[in-house]
């Protein structure tokens, strides 16, 4: 099967991920339920029998925004990436694991806003639409969510391997090749606190510029404030 390079900023996005082998069909995001300086043992272990199984990428996801455009990012730089295990809890929170499906199963509204889900803010406003179409086309979703058993993870990454298809958990799995198009790269261009509250109309858009520009103006000025 056909296998290609990433691009060369691959992974664009940093996070809580254990990088791979390149070449591999299949990442794992293992969802969040708890603080990230708190991770309990069974969610890490879950991440690294990802990544030592030969995932091209393993690690933990939490938020239903800014954790599914570093996602995103990421994987539609490596088009050798077919697949996405979805693992772990549910986050009480975020409703990670019911957003994730929603946006694979039904994309995303004209505000950026993921169709279907009951999430408190699934919107992608800092990634354009052609990432988040081309990530939906370019990966398979292996709904492992809830199983907590990391053998159970190795074999789902093991099956995407496979050279002749075979039949894991309902899915018929093997590695189909790279994706047929160039790989994208890009990061989140507006790393906002709030990213449900952007603007909605043009007024408020000009009003947003009007304050960015203000705010880089003061910063020219005075420097950017002490953290």
């Amino acid at each position: 099967m056909l296998k290609v390079k990433p691009h060369p900023e691959y992974p664009p996005e940093e996070g809580r991920y254990i990088r791979g082998n390149d070449a591999s069909p299949v990442a794992v995001a293992v969802i969040l339920n708890c603080d990230a300086d708190n991770i309990p043992l069974e969610l890490t272990k879950l991440v690294r029998v990802g990544a030592e199984s030969g995932a091209a990428l393993s690690g933990t996801v939490q938020t239903e925004n800014i954790g599914f455009e570093k996602i995103i990012c990421n994987i539609v730089a490596n088009p050798n990436i077919r697949y996405l295990i979805l693992a772990g809890p549910e986050s009480e929170g975020h409703l990670t694991g019911e957003a994730l499906k929603s946006l694979i199963n039904n994309g995303v509204d004209s505000k950026k806003r993921i169709i279907g889900t009951r999430a408190p803010h699934p919107f992608l406003y800092n990634i354009p639409i052609e990432f988040i179409e081309r990530f939906r086309k370019q990966i398979t979703l292996i709904d492992l969510q809830f199983v907590g058993d990391p053998e159970v993870i190795r074999k789902g990454v093991w099956s995407c391997y496979q050279e002749e298809p075979v039949n894991f958990k309902g899915y018929t799995l093997y590695d189909i090749g790279a994706y047929p198009e160039e790989p994208l790269s890009g990061r989140i261009t507006w790393r906002v606190t709030m990213p449900w509250s952007v603007p909605e109309d043009e007024k408020e858009k000009e009003a947003l510029e009007k304050a960015k520009e203000l705010l880089s103006k003061l910063q020219e000025k005075y420097g950017k404030p002490k953290k």
